[in-house]
């Protein structure tokens, strides 16, 4: 059940209060909303969709599946294929209420970025010029596999959302590509300006050393 269909079955309900749920679990129930319907397919969705902001690792997967379950939320039932235990959730009618709720939820949200290739890059003039290029060169490598990915197996699933009426996995999709191509862009950039070595000649240095 997406969440298009569990908001007519909500029609006329009550809203019942509940306790805020951590965002993990926000993510796994908006996941099956889309139409994923196991904690394998959440991960999968997420890890071709929303991970450049906002990844989710099975630890809170299968918690989430049973916080939601607890909370009256979401469904399961067994649903074991070629002999190996699985689970399928669906959304009940309460769900898209509570994701409703969290989505207009006014509270801070800071922009947060965790990069360690950024990290290591801010702190690169410890290098010696070639070695702090290789780190520009990786990030910038980084961003271009990663715009090959967004473009050839995000992109279709985005394509195929926007054909059933979901916008925003589109918006939130270009978003990602922008942000790439600008890391590309900046690292292109600042190779050209530096006369950047190259790898080769990098490693060659740091053998010399």
């Amino acid at each position: 059940m997406t969440y298009r269909q569990s908001a007519k079955l909500a029609i006329g309900r009550s809203p019942e209060a509940s306790e805020p749920l951590p965002a993990a679990a926000y993510v796994v129930l908006g996941m099956l909303g889309v139409g994923a319907s196991s904690g394998y397919e959440i991960k999968r969705a997420v890890d071709l969709s929303a991970r450049f902001f906002w990844t989710i690792s099975p630890a809170q997967i299968y918690p989430g599946l049973k916080r939601l379950e607890q909370a009256g939320l979401i469904e399961s039932r067994s649903d074991p294929r070629g002999g190996r235990a699985r689970q399928t959730h669906t959304l009940t009618a309460r769900a898209t209420g509570a994701l409703r709720e969290w989505l207009t939820r006014r509270e801070p949200t800071p922009f947060e970025v965790r990069d360690l290739a950024t990290l290591k890059l801010f702190f690169a003039d410890a290098l010696e010029e070639r070695q702090a290029l290789v780190l520009v060169e990786d990030l910038r490598r980084r961003s271009e596999e990663r715009l090959q990915i967004l473009h050839s197996q995000s992109m279709p699933l985005a394509q195929e959302a926007e054909r059933s009426g979901l916008l925003y996995p589109m918006l939130t999709l270009r978003l990602g590509i922008a942000i790439h191509e600008a890391m590309v862009d900046v690292c292109r950039a600042f190779e050209a300006q530096r006369g950047a070595p190259g790898r080769q000649a990098a490693h060659d240095s740091s053998q010399r050393a």
